[in-house]
């Protein structure tokens, strides 16, 4: 089984790559490797999500790259790899022969491999790695149309914004290394860690997650992330990317519970992003913003469940928001590339002209609002039970964002349902390509509600282990359920009317808080002019400081030459003549002839023969 494992993660990683190195000249069979790819991946997800396997690799010495499959992860492997299955058919009929496939495919497949990784790595070195490689690819996705700023620029600001959030991983491992507590940095050895090192980690754990998952005050960047094509949309904000802080969150739960303050934090973040960013959803007009501010509302539920403990119903409510909402953001692409638009005034009827989509998409959206007897809803109740059991306030917040999740999905449906003006309700079949992942993604809308029954949910509780999980009552079930039909029904009979707020409140709301704005104003530009103030600094002070020693250095050598080196050359030239002259002197007795030699010896001798009487 280990060699299943492997593989599970080399196959979408090596294909991947392949893809994207080939290029253009591969196009042409891009689409069919990439989906077969999905497929092998999927059944290889199955076989080791019952098997959980565990393997173990040397990287540096003491620290081993590990990758295991248990409960949690074996559940994610799954949905990730049917998530990507579902969206890359579907992307064979919205990625045309036109667009560099290749590409397209081969970073989907990257994509896809690196949250596998996250999944199931089991050490912090192997985590970071994933994260860096998801991160980087998720930039290239969503500027994947590169040559139009706008999206360069969306690419870069969400890249950027995830990229200043993940340093906090970077500081849970450095702190996990120098306590010298948590071993080979598994991930199940966080816990072991105490006191400031411990804090610091789950500091660190936190602020990583929460960028990653769009979280207050991180969300902003999920907002511009919808330059990208929608299959990126689907599978971003659905099994991937954006979910892997909550997968995080709830795989480390025991280290918020330890900390004493993570579990509070974490758990109020979730329910008051859950709550505002529901109300910025229904604030906007474009399907797709609002789909984007959904998925920050949504996955607010699954932080909610990991800081309040409730792990069963925050991986119920995961793998439930990714059925729902990669077929809700695939909808939204159908309607984009045959209609041409995303606004909902201008998606009025597109329900009743393409009779597939605005069926799934109903679907999609009843599961967001938490309507009975779809996924969503029973799944909240699970994990709100949880929440119950920890502070009824924390409850209280999580059922008002249920309520405001009926508020935008009912908005959706009406615009998308209402008839147009010159009707022209005749269908317009999508592609069977196309048609295959909606309705299998709307069907597991409906078939996911079992898992939070009886006796499904206790299976799934003792797949995941852990303690055993607060069960919700009958009447949350149905206060939940009444509330969410309920508002879905007014909104859908007063229409968007209903909705109009005061036109400051609506500005605030449709612009997502103005949170870049303000990260803008508070990071971005003090960071930008000081960066300024540092080159002028370089400019003006360092560069002109060389630049001067420089050409001091220039005229002291031109001095040098001028003055000393005159000096220096007479006195050399001096020395010079005097060895000459005295090795002239010195060849004159070397006549050659023997006598001269003999006389030179005599009167050698005699001379010291002289001086040796005189010094006597």
């Amino acid at each position: 089984m280990s060699a299943l494992l492997w593989a599970l993660v080399a196959l979408p990683l090596t294909v991947g790559t392949l893809l994207a190195v080939a290029g253009r000249p591969v196009d042409r069979y891009a689409p069919g490797a990439a989906v077969g790819t999905a497929v092998a991946a999927l059944g290889l997800a199955v076989a080791v999500a019952f098997e959980h396997p565990r393997v173990e690799a040397p990287l540096l010495e003491g620290l081993p790259a590990g990758l295991a499959v248990d409960g949690l992860s074996g559940l994610m492997v799954v949905t990730v790899t049917a998530v990507t299955a579902a969206v890359l058919l579907f992307s064979v009929a919205d990625i045309g022969p036109s667009e560099a496939r290749a590409r397209f495919f081969g970073l989907m497949l990257l994509f896809s491999g690196a949250m596998l990784t996250t999944v199931t790595a089991t050490t912090l070195p192997v985590l970071l790695m994933a994260w860096e490689v998801m991160g980087a690819t998720s930039w290239a996705l969503i500027g994947y149309w590169w040559r139009d700023p706008e999206r360069g620029a969306a690419a870069t600001t969400a890249f950027l914004t995830t990229r200043a959030a993940d340093l906090g991983l970077y500081l849970a491992a450095g702190a996990a290394l120098a306590s010298g507590q948590a071993g080979s940095l598994a991930l199940e050895d966080l816990t072991a860690t105490t006191g400031a090192w411990s804090d610091t980690i789950t500091a660190g754990v936190i602020a990583a997650a929460f960028g990653k998952s769009a979280q207050l005050p991180f969300s902003f960047w999920l907002s511009r992330a919808m330059q990208g094509p929608s299959p990126v949309s689907a599978l971003l904000h659905s099994a991937t990317m954006v979910v892997a802080g909550a997968y995080l969150l709830l795989r480390l739960e025991p280290l918020l519970a330890q900390s004493g303050w993570g579990g509070q934090v974490v758990a109020w973040t979730g329910a008051v992003t859950a709550v505002v960013l529901g109300l910025v959803a229904v604030a906007q007009t474009d399907l797709k913003q609002l789909l984007a501010a959904s998925t920050c509302a949504q996955i607010g539920f699954m932080v909610l469940a990991a800081g309040s403990g409730a792990v069963t119903g925050g991986t119920l409510q995961l793998i439930a928001h990714a059925a729902a909402k990669s077929l809700a953001f695939l909808v939204a692409g159908a309607w984009l590339t045959a209609l041409g638009a995303k606004a909902l005034p201008a998606l009025r009827g597109a329900a009743r002209r393409h009779r597939t989509a605005g069926i799934t998409f109903t679907v999609a959206a009843l599961t967001l609002a938490g309507v009975p007897p779809l996924s969503l809803w029973a799944a909240k109740d699970v994990l709100l039970a949880g929440a119950l059991e920890d502070n009824a306030a924390l409850y209280i917040v999580g059922l008002a964002g249920a309520v405001i999740s009926a508020v935008y999905s009912a908005k959706a449906l009406w615009f998308v349902w209402q008839p147009v003006p010159v009707p022209d309700d005749r269908e317009q079949p999508l592609p069977y390509a196309a048609r295959l992942p909606l309705a299998a993604l709307a069907a597991a809308c409906a078939a996911l509600t079992v898992t939070s029954f009886p006796p499904v949910r206790e299976a799934v509780e003792r797949v995941l282990g852990g303690e055993a999980q607060p069960r919700p009552y009958v009447w949350e079930f149905v206060l939940s359920g009444t509330l969410a039909v309920a508002v879905s029904a007014v909104v859908w009979i007063r229409g968007p009317r209903l909705l109009a707020l005061p036109s400051p409140v609506t500005s605030l709301a449709s612009d997502w808080l103005r949170l870049e704005t303000a990260a803008r104003t508070l990071l971005v530009n003090p960071v930008l002019r000081l960066a300024d103030a540092l080159a002028a600094f370089d400019d003006r002070v360092l560069d002109r400081t060389v630049e001067g020693t420089a050409r001091g250095s220039v005229r002291l050598a031109q001095w040098t030459n001028a003055r000393a080196e005159r000096l220096v050359d007479g006195t050399v030239e001096g020395v010079a003549d005097g060895a000459r002259a005295l090795g002239r002197w010195a060849r004159r007795p070397q006549t050659g002839q023997l006598h001269q030699y003999l006389a030179q010896a005599v009167a050698a001798f005699t001379v010291l023969a002289v001086v040796l009487v005189l010094v006597r």
